[in-house]
């Protein structure tokens, strides 16, 4: 579990052009120009030795922000030094603990029921500009460098990533992913509209994927939570921490 949730998940992506991937020994990074607001511009590994840490993480600060790019950067488990999550913390990023956490992906309810007025569709063409909307609305990002992701996306025959949206009553409420795995299915991306919050619509969407899973095989779904908000829910629905991040943003 705890292989899924901090190393198969930092490759949970379709690659897409302008999008760059900076791997070595110790190190995974994704640099993406058009995703300005919000997205696929992290530092998911960084394992750096005491002496080049503050140069490296001054550097990388510095990269992302002379394109003007919001940015995160993970702490995980396997982060080094020990105390980078307090060298970042003292550059001003702003911190926000996070859960990795897994279930299996047979169906079970752990409390609470979904409401028959949700419905959780697979997207494709047809509702593709739904979700995208969803998307920007709920997360706050700019709308216009998602469209030609989710196409490419839902193109994939691979099908490494599904896409689904939620609707309450035939008015879109909530969008989520899943990106799949050889082992395991990472659900990721999910968020709901502040005005059918509170409504199972959370619920729904994490009982459709799992269940979208279990179809493909896969009998571990994992995921990365804030702790605060969306942590909890996903513990009510039978998911346990397997381990911990810090994330900073910038």
């Amino acid at each position: 579990m705890i292989e899924e949730v901090v190393v198969a998940a930092r490759r949970a992506y379709v690659p897409f052009d302008g999008l760059q991937v900076v791997e070595r020994p110790g190190w995974f990074q994704l640099v993406a120009p058009a995703f300005k607001t919000g997205g696929f511009n992290d530092v998911t590994l960084a394992v750096l030795s005491e002496a080049e840490a503050d140069s490296v993480i001054d550097e990388t600060i510095a990269g992302y922000r002379a394109l003007g790019l919001r940015f995160r950067w993970s702490v995980g488990p396997d982060s080094r030094p020990h105390d980078l999550a307090k060298r970042l913390e003292a550059r001003g990023l702003q911190r926000t603990e996070v859960l990795g956490m897994a279930r299996s992906t047979a169906f079970r309810r752990v409390g609470g029921t979904v409401s028959p007025a949700i419905e959780v569709a697979d997207v494709d063409a047809s509702n593709v500009g739904r979700f995208g909307d969803v998307m920007a609305q709920g997360w706050s990002i700019d709308r216009a460098p998602l469209d030609a992701l989710h196409a490419l996306a839902i193109a994939d025959p691979l099908r490494r990533q599904e896409l689904v949206l939620a609707s309450v009553d035939g008015v879109p409420a909530g969008v989520a992913s899943t990106f799949l795995f050889e082992r395991s299915a990472y659900l990721l991306g999910a968020v709901v509209l502040p005005e059918f919050r509170g409504r199972g619509v959370y619920r729904a969407m994490v009982e459709a994927r799992l269940r979208r899973a279990v179809k493909r095989g896969l009998e571990l779904a994992t995921s990365r939570a804030q702790a605060a908000t969306s942590a909890p829910l996903l513990e009510k629905m039978g998911f346990e921490a397997v381990c911990t991040f810090a994330s900073f943003s910038g």
